[in-house]
Order: structure tokens, then sequence, then C-alpha cells
């Protein structure tokens, strides 16, 4: 397997609207999708910096993984994104060295991504995302 670079930094936030004003006021940011997950039930805003996307979350539903989070947790770091070029492969290959999956097949992301998460009991206590964008 071969990381090609981060490809996003969650962030779960209460107010989806309250956080976009914050990124575009304080660093000059401007947020270019905003796109809600039905099946995540999540709503997503995103962030272009360099090569990488800060994707800020908010739950659509309290009993939704990001609302479920926010309430144990609080605000914050919700999960770091890597991009594959095969998550097919990508996922047989961590997992045949011991990794933990969340998803053993690819599920469809925001941004028309194809995802799968790994355990962050396996990770170093860090929810990582692997992602493949199969239009480039």
């Amino acid at each position: 397997m071969q990381l090609s670079h981060i490809e996003h930094i969650g962030i779960a936030v209460k107010n989806l609207n309250d956080a976009i004003s914050f990124y575009e006021k304080a660093f000059g940011l401007k947020c270019y999708n905003i796109e809600e997950v039905e099946e995540q039930k999540v709503k997503t805003a995103f962030f272009m910096v360099g090569q990488t996307k800060i994707e800020l979350l908010e739950s659509t539903d309290p009993e939704g993984p990001i609302g479920k989070f926010i309430e144990k947790k609080g605000e914050g770091i919700h999960h770091m994104a890597f991009a594959v070029k095969n998550l097919e492969e990508a996922l047989a290959e961590v997992e045949q060295n011991g990794v933990t999956l969340i998803d053993k097949t690819p599920r469809k992301g925001a941004e028309g991504l194809d995802i799968a998460f790994l355990h962050p009991k396996s990770t170093f206590s860090v929810l990582t995302e692997l992602c493949e964008d199969k239009n480039k």
C-alpha cells in the first residue's frame, strides 16, 4: 500500500455554520463544499489547506457517530484520512498486518470518495480513514 497524502482531517463540531464562520474569519479560508451524508448522519463542510482538506462534521442525529463522539469527547479532531490508490487492496494489506478494520469493504463518503475506517484500538487511538478517489 502506498499512501499518497493526507486527504483530510475531520473535526467534529456542534454547529457547522459557526465553525465555518470561524475558519473563514480566523484563517482566511474559504468553504468550498457543504454536503450531507445521510448514511453517516452527518453534514460536512470542506476547506483546502495546500493539498490537504479540513472536513468539519456536524451530526444530523444525536445517535449518529459524530453525535455520540461529541457527547462523549466534545468537539475536536475526530479522524485523520489518508489517500490510497486501491482501497480494497489497502484494506486487505492493513488487516493482514494486524490492524482491526471497522469497514471490511469500502463505502461511499463525502465528495464521492470511497472510504473505510480502521479501528482506533489498532492505530494508537487515532480513528483512521482510508480514502480512494476513483475519478483520479
